[in-house]
């Protein structure tokens, strides 16, 4: 659960009130604020949260025309507000008389939107505050709108480089608070992020600065299904630009609505990271000797790799089982499946025991669940949400998924562990004690494959074998990657 002052302060009653006037209802703000509290009570994740409430507003049902620029403000006010929120909770703290604990998390919200508007945008100041102040007496009521209105003319005394050198201590005296309070990380994840990246402070700054932007939307052209030329001569040359590094990717330029494309709504293609195409195809284009006819994915959910998957399969006249734990995710992997020319089968599977023999399986996906550290940019408020010990959780299940994963596989064959994360603790160390036996299993006898030759043409892959994508170097998600051939 969300620990942060937003969940944990105790509500209090609002202050009864006659307004001297009504409060103008501003539709973009009482929809970013609504995706805000949604994140904050009911842990939802904003890329859920928001699409929904969008629709909504554009079909108009209050009476309220919601154009395009609408929709685009109220997104950049609900991610940026999200990315920053670490900072503008050190900022928010230092204009209040009391800890951030003891003011109510819809205030929180309110203040944290209007700090966002003030340091984070173009918005003029006297704007950015009047509009949050009239946003506050709409849904918090007058009496707290003033304290909204006293916190948000302080903050607007400096701007976000002033702030930071107030609020934040030195890089000499504290390199990681630093680092956690001017890029927005709690600062375990800083650590963590730094120990996986290695180097100096340009190494961290930039990654840390990478995960506070917004990424590109990126399609898939499934083989065999559509062609990235298709869905660029779709978008036209100044909404589109190939991907950088797939093959099969297509990156669309901001404001495109992928929904729009047909081979997107026929599931030709789809919306895919990059990095996530990397791996899929890594893994199908590793040697191996002997039939090459079975492939499973083995945590097939939500059915992104296992679409481009099965498609790389029926080129070669192979057929892909796809297993899910989850039913409904099952389901969800059933539908990315749909229309697939080749031969496939989705089940419902627990991975860790699984229905299917030893040694079925040519090649064999396993992209464990893990922190999702690695997608901080897509999901920012996962960083607030997540803790140290939640690794202690997923490491039973992770070493587990990939033993098993060995088992399935064929001498020969090739299994592919990945994960969403470049935390070490969910990447080579995992992969490093099933190998070994650590833990009191049995060690596993294969061998590593080199990643780096089947991902072609991509830069700064490290020493190998496993490979590591990184937001600020390969424009990608965090993917880790480590390809292993069973060998007896």
């Amino acid at each position: 659960m969300n620990d942060s002052p937003r969940s944990s302060a105790r509500p209090k009653a609002a202050k009864a009130g006659k307004p001297y006037r009504r409060p103008k209802k501003d539709p973009v703000r009482i929809l970013a604020f609504e995706a805000l509290r949604a994140v904050d009570e009911r842990d939802a994740y904003a890329n859920l949260v928001l699409p929904p409430l969008l629709r909504k507003a554009r079909e108009g049902g209050d009476g309220n025309t919601f154009d395009s620029r609408d929709a685009a403000l109220a997104t950049e006010l609900v991610y940026g507000t999200l990315r920053r929120q670490g900072t503008y909770d050190a900022i928010i703290a230092a204009c209040v008389d009391r800890p951030l604990r003891e003011v109510d998390p819809p205030v929180l919200d309110v203040l944290a939107l209007g700090a966002h508007q003030l340091l984070g945008t173009r918005i003029p100041t006297h704007a950015a505050v009047s509009a949050s102040v009239e946003l506050a007496r709409v849904v918090l009521g007058d009496g707290r709108a003033k304290f909204v209105n006293a916190v948000l003319r302080k903050i607007s005394a400096n701007d976000l480089d002033g702030w930071l050198e107030k609020v934040a201590p030195s890089y000499e005296e504290d390199a990681e608070d630093h680092l956690a309070v001017v890029h927005s990380h709690p600062r375990w994840v800083v650590s963590a992020l730094w120990d996986a990246l290695g180097g100096g402070r340009a190494g961290i700054e930039d990654l840390l600065e990478a995960d506070n932007e917004r990424p590109e939307v990126t399609l898939v052209a499934r083989p065999g299904r559509s062609t990235t030329a298709e869905l660029l001569d779709a978008l036209g040359e100044e909404a589109a630009l190939p991907g950088r590094w797939s093959p099969y990717a297509v990156r669309m330029a901001e404001g495109g609505e992928p929904g729009a494309l047909d081979a997107v709504r026929e599931g030709r293609a789809g919306v895919q990271d990059e990095g996530s195409q990397l791996v899929a195809a890594a893994l199908a284009a590793a040697p191996i000797e002997g039939r090459d006819e079975l492939w499973l994915d083995g945590c097939a959910g939500p059915g992104g790799k296992a679409a481009l998957l099965a498609a790389l399969a029926a080129g070669r006249g192979a057929a892909l089982l796809a297993s899910e734990k989850q039913p409904h995710r099952a389901r969800l992997v059933e539908r990315a499946l749909a229309g697939n020319p080749g031969p496939y089968q989705v089940v419902a599977a627990d991975g860790t025991r699984p229905p299917w023999l030893p040694g079925s399986f040519d090649r064999v996906l396993m992209d464990v669940p893990c922190s999702g550290l690695g997608a901080l940019r897509r999901r920012p408020e996962a960083r607030w949400r997540r803790r140290p010990e939640d690794l202690d959780g997923f490491a039973p299940l992770q070493r587990g998924l990939l033993r098993e994963a060995l088992s399935a596989v064929r001498v020969g064959g090739v299994v592919g562990y990945a994960t969403c994360s470049p935390h070490l603790a969910e990447t080579r160390i995992v992969v490093e004690d099933v190998l070994k036996g650590r833990g009191g299993a049995e060690p596993v006898e294969a061998e590593w494959i080199d990643v780096r030759p089947l991902m072609p043409g991509v830069a700064g892959l490290g020493e190998g074998p496993d490979v590591q994508l990184w937001p600020h170097l390969h424009g990608t998600d965090a993917m880790y990657l480590a390809l292993l051939r069973r060998t007896a």
